[in-house]
């Protein structure tokens, strides 16, 4: 499964959301390729992604993308993530 974390720059919190996402995945049993992206090269990025999260600022940004868009509300709180990506995955 191929997951985007997206954050404003693409590196700050993208990169803090990426490290909780691998190890929520690795929770799940589920074999993932997670990489960041800035908000501007997301919806290029999206094309080859099966998911991408993001906080809820950037949501509509990306609400034309084809790729499914999960909001994280904290990109701190592994259990959010490992719940939302559970179900994303449903």
């Amino acid at each position: 499964m191929n997951i985007i974390c997206v954050c404003g720059m693409g590196i700050g919190t993208s990169v803090l959301l990426k490290m909780n996402v691998e190890q929520a995945a690795s929770q799940l049993g589920i074999d993932a390729d997670v990489t960041t992206a800035d908000i501007g090269s997301a919806k290029g990025a999206a094309q080859g992604a099966d998911l991408i999260l993001t906080s809820e600022e950037l949501a509509e940004e990306l609400s034309g993308a084809s790729t499914p868009v999960v909001v994280i509300d904290n990109f701190l709180d592994s259990g959010e993530i490992k719940e939302k990506l559970q179900e994303a995955i449903r």
